[in-house]
């Protein structure tokens, strides 16, 4: 019997039926992320498709599997640690609950990067010791540090440019001045009100 806790497998073997998207698996000694699951039914065969990123690598693979087939779940923690600042190519973030300290390359930030403020409290994936990436909330607030200014009375819902003290460019109302601190979707990179 497999017991799920969110996308964590406290039995390693699955069946194939069980990965959907989200779901991280094993195959060889390589991670990869379940993006698409696709079930074809055949005269007496079921086949299924399932499209896959390789966490590590960002390469995107599918493979086709039968039905009954069994395959290795990756056991997927998340620590929620703080972002406590970044040098050259290193962030530094600080676990919640121990207070120990991990540094991690720019590509493990990945786009990310444009949203990391000190002090923000992000959810970072674990195999085993191995930190896999970064998770934002899905909202961030953030100040304008840079953008044009805008007139009395200019509601028209276009937008502009503006620069975000993180170095994040969005496109804001033009409303918008600089020293606003405005709520962002960080999903869509996406601005949704004044905070």
């Amino acid at each position: 019997m497999v017991v799920k806790l969110g996308i964590i497998y406290l039995h390693m073997s699955i069946p194939i039926n069980d990965v959907k998207p989200g779901v991280t698996v094993e195959i060889g000694k390589d991670l990869f992320c379940c993006l698409e699951f696709n079930q074809k039914r055949a005269a007496q065969q079921t086949s299924i498709k399932i499209k896959f990123k390789n966490i590590r690598t960002g390469a995107i693979i599918n493979k086709t599997f039968n039905a009954g087939e069994k395959i290795e779940a990756a056991r997927i923690e998340y620590k929620q640690m703080q972002f406590l600042y970044a040098d050259q190519d290193l962030f530094h973030f600080m676990d919640q609950t121990s207070f120990e300290q991990i540094a991690l390359p720019k590509e493990k930030i990945g786009s990310s990067e444009k949203y990391l403020k000190e002090g923000l409290v992000v959810n970072i994936s674990f195999y085993g010791e191995e930190a896999l990436d970064v998770n934002l909330p899905n909202t961030v607030e953030l100040k304008v540090v840079e953008t044009s200014p805008g007139f009395k009375g200019d509601t028209v819902s276009g937008g502009k440019p503006a620069t975000l003290e993180t170095g994040a460019v969005i496109s804001v109302p033009f409303f918008v001045n600089v020293g606003d601190v405005l709520k962002i979707n960080t999903e869509e990179d996406k601005y949704l009100g004044r905070a």
